[in-house]
């Protein structure tokens, strides 16, 4: 049985990021029958950029919850609903939604509304939930015409005995070789979801040579972003290796300075700080390629949103310090560490992820000594930033031990041609060889 009810509000997925088509439901901080109020967190998404809190636009009592954890759907789908505080919520029937569902138009009969009937022969409805089943009125049929004998009862049809799952998850059983009815589904009413699926394809002990990673999210929109990169803007790499010896020197002396007492401070810092000195001395590097109806255009930015990659549990993403030219050194080392704090809790907003001009990549924490960096879709150039290492180097004249990196410039030849980025990697790497020489820009 279900009590009929005052119409619930339907909360539909947002568009959370410019542009943006779908997300995953990762948690749900609600159930049916929960008061929820105006602006309390509901559920965690992940879209193609960050983890997402999404807050309740109404208040009242939930109804129902549409979608499963684990599920990705397309923006606009309505995902909860919420029924106005104090009203009967509606609950489903016993019998499976699959079940209701198969029944037949042979099961409907006439009301008392059309010739012939009276209305102790009006039969008595079971309501349906609001938004879903059969449109009440919707499907009625004239009594046939019998002479004078009752009519035969309907029919039931028979129901497919057909396990209960949406169709994403059907399609990924099938995208897994996961035969559904060998599942009991933990979901609503018993149904599968996309955790049940992804247990009963799990490699087994007396199979463990191989495991699929569904890819989604974050490592989705990554790998498409990267191939478009990659296939899109001809990439050009050089590299440079620098003695930094004055440069970790120099690290050590600001972390002992009053102005950096409650920020880590890390030879990132000076690194961030020698890209954007380089980027105020050659403008173009700081550049987007776009196509007009008139043709294309380079579009020079005079602002720096200073894109820093980092690895998390959820892919790479490439958080940004919005206006880091404005920025002092100590203000730029609390962004990065705020910015790393984002990043490893998952709390990055779509707003941090976007709208970034050049991007720094430090490989040297897995310690490694460089790579090619793959642009930023958007951007004109990366700088990767490699391990630092003790290493024989010949200085003023003498051979001896230094600390040494090598830099790597990836760059987009149709902006920077390779005397301009030439000219970036050597800026950058003079900067970190001699600290001193980014006093005058600072």
């Amino acid at each position: 049985m279900v009590t009929q009810v005052t119409e619930p509000q339907l909360f539909k997925l947002p568009d959370v990021g410019e542009g943006l088509t779908e997300a995953e439901i990762v948690k749900w901080h609600v159930q049916p029958g929960d008061t929820v109020e105006i602006n309390q967190t509901i559920v965690e998404i992940e879209t193609a950029k960050a983890i997402v809190e999404l807050p309740c636009p109404f208040e009242g009592v939930v109804a129902e919850l549409f979608v499963t954890e684990g599920e990705t759907v397309d923006v606009g789908t309505p995902i909860i609903a919420v029924g106005a505080a104090g009203a009967a919520v509606a609950t489903p029937v016993s019998e499976p939604p699959a079940q209701a569902a198969a029944l037949s138009e042979a099961e409907a009969v006439p009301t008392a509304d059309e010739p012939g009937m009276t209305a102790p022969d009006k039969p008595k409805r079971t309501p349906v939930l609001v938004g879903y089943g059969v449109k009440e009125g919707s499907t009625r049929r004239r009594a046939r015409k019998t002479n004078g004998a009752a009519p035969a009862p309907a029919r039931p049809q028979p129901v497919e005995n057909r396990p209960l799952a949406k169709p994403p998850v059907r399609k990924l059983a099938k995208d897994l070789g996961v035969d559904l009815s060998t599942i009991t589904g933990s979901g609503p009413q018993g149904s599968i979801t996309r955790d049940d699926i992804r247990a009963a394809q799990a490699p087994t002990a007396t199979s463990p040579r191989e495991e699929r990673i569904p890819v989604k999210g974050v490592r989705k929109a990554t790998a498409a972003a990267m191939t478009a990169s990659a296939f899109t803007a001809p990439h050009v790499t050089e590299f440079l290796q620098v003695d930094v010896t004055r440069t970790m020197d120099a690290v050590k002396r600001i972390r002992e300075l009053p102005e950096f007492a409650d920020v880590k401070v890390s030879p990132l810092l000076l690194v961030a700080r020698a890209l954007l000195t380089a980027v105020a001395r050659h403008p173009m590097v700081n550049a987007t390629w776009e196509e007009t109806p008139s043709g294309a255009e380079i579009v020079v930015k005079r602002y720096v949103n200073l894109g820093i990659a980092a690895a998390t549990d959820r892919g790479l993403i490439v958080p940004k310090i919005k206006e880091a030219q404005d920025l002092d050194l100590p203000s730029l080392a609390r962004a990065l560490n705020d910015l790393s704090a984002k990043a490893r809790a998952g709390k990055a907003s779509p707003a941090d992820l976007s709208d970034g001009t050049i991007t720094i990549t430090n490989v040297g924490v897995f310690g490694v000594d460089t790579g090619t960096p793959i642009i930023t879709p958007g951007e004109a150039a990366i700088l990767a930033f490699g391990q630092v290492r003790d290493m024989p180097w010949v200085h003023e004249g003498e051979l001896a031990i230094r600390k040494v990196t090598t830099l790597s410039l990836s760059f987009d030849h149709r902006m920077v041609d390779g005397e301009l980025g030439s000219r970036v990697l050597r800026d950058i790497g003079d900067m970190l060889e001699d600290p001193l020489r980014m006093l005058a820009w600072s």
